[in-house]
This record gives structure tokens, sequence and C-alpha cells, in this order.
């Protein structure tokens, strides 16, 4: 079992950042893969990117470049690291975990999930 807990999350204006963190539970931390999920008022919860065991990560098309994900296994930690936040980067930010090195953008694949942390972004 693995409990996760975000933070990090709060209003920001258009061009700012803020910084997320995900607290998990459990001694196996390293072997699972961390993910990054949104969802907007109004629409699906989609995938903002996953981090693997080693190390890989992948960021969606909408925030590469702008967003960061990485971890800290000694910490059980993963972190969302957002830059140039734009208006329509609002929306409640949640962590996920899988067990297993491989990364998924499907939300069915994680077992674990977050409370999530509301993001806001004024214009």
């Amino acid at each position: 079992q693995v409990q996760l807990v975000e933070s990090g999350g709060g209003l920001v204006q258009a061009g700012g950042s803020l910084r997320l963190s995900c607290a998990a539970s459990g001694r196996t931390f390293t072997t699972y893969t961390m993910a990054w999920f949104r969802q907007a008022p109004g629409k699906e919860r989609e995938s903002v990117g996953f981090i693997q065991w080693n190390g890989g990560t992948y960021h969606a098309v909408s925030v590469k470049g702008r967003f960061t994900i990485s971890r800290d296994n000694t910490k059980n930690s993963v972190y969302l690291q957002m830059n140039s936040l734009k208006p329509e980067d609002t929306a409640i930010y949640y962590c996920a975990a899988r067990p297993g090195q491989f990364g998924s953008t499907s939300i069915s694949d994680y077992d674990y999930w977050g409370q999530g942390t509301q993001v806001t972004v004024s214009s």
C-alpha cells in the first residue's frame, strides 16, 4: 500500500512558477513509476508526465520545456517544477504511482493517487 500526499499548490500570476511536491509512504518507493496528472474544470484528467525508477522522464507536449518532473528516492518524494505558467495550466494536480519500471500516460495504469492540490494561474 502506498499513500501519496501532494503539496505546493496555490495562486500564481501568468508567467510565474510553482513547485509541487508529492510525499510517498512505503519502503518500495524506488520500484514505482511516479506520475503527475491534472484535471481542469469541466475537462477530463490528463497526463502531465511521469518519471521512472531510473530517472527517465516523459513530459506531455503541452508542458514540455516549461515543467520538469524529478524525484528524490532518499526522501520518497517526487516533484513537479512548473515555470512560465499559463492560465490554461489551472487545474487540480494529482500525484500517482504504479509498481514497476515502465511509465504510462493512462489513468487506469496507476494504482495509487493523492488527494490533489489546486493550482490557479491568473492572467
